[in-house]
């Protein structure tokens, strides 16, 4: 059995809010099993991974790790939602790979920003926000940089200095927005006090246009992150 099936057991269970005696009885197996299973100790046969599917409604390629739609689907670079026009005009030039990539980025994008509007915390969003410039700024100068002809000038940062700069920073950025995510403070910035509860189904529920691109990029960095363990 692959790694994600015991995490995504779990996970069906904890969002469905019930106890591991509960799911057991209702999969018809001893809550021993079960919890070997959702541990990984234990690999489970196809009868058991069909039963649970039907049981959590999910499809078994969900359940599998294989696609993060619960529905199964695989997500196809035409039936992402796009605000900008122009995205259909572009993808002439080559790869849809850039195409597909920006859309998953601005989607979710629109999912979080709208969960740092409904956390109405200043702070905390200053320090997402600063995150996320980051990394566009990264990723932007890299680029820009690769050509030797294009004027440093552009940059007040020398280029000797912009990694361990943007590293520093991104760090500094992402452990405070953590601590104001967990609630605490920093000086006169309040911490969140009442943080919205997430799940899948809420994601799916609020954001119908855009929660797949969110979930396939979850999905994607957490393979590029477990594939350097």
């Amino acid at each position: 059995m692959n790694t994600a099936f015991p995490r995504i057991l779990t996970l069906l269970r904890k969002e469905r809010g019930i106890s591991q005696k509960k799911a057991s009885q209702e999969l018809k197996i001893s809550q021993a099993l079960l919890s070997h299973y959702e541990k990984g100790i234990r690999e489970c046969g196809l009868e058991f991974v069909v039963r649970a599917a039907d049981f959590y409604s999910v499809s078994c390629d969900y359940l599998l790790g294989r696609t993060p739609d619960k529905s199964g689907a695989m997500i196809a670079v035409d039936e992402i939602p796009e605000n900008d026009p122009s995205v259909k005009d572009n993808m002439f030039r080559g790869s849809v790979l850039p195409v597909l990539n920006k859309k998953l980025v601005i989607n979710s994008l629109q999912i979080i920003f709208d969960l740092l509007q409904r956390c109405n915390n200043k702070a905390l969003t200053t320090e997402a926000s600063s995150a996320l410039m980051l990394a566009v700024y990264s990723v932007f100068r890299q680029l820009y940089s690769a050509n030797p002809k294009n004027p440093e000038a552009l940059f007040s940062l020398p280029s000797y200095l912009h990694l361990p700069a943007v590293t520093g920073e991104f760090a500094r950025t992402s452990a405070t927005l953590g601590h104001l995510a967990a609630g605490g403070n920093i000086g006169d910035d309040q911490g969140l006090q009442n943080p919205p509860l997430i799940s899948t189904d809420t994601i799916a529920a609020n954001y119908p246009l855009f929660a797949s691109s969110l979930f396939n990029l979850l999905k994607s960095a957490e393979t590029k992150l477990n594939d350097k363990k």
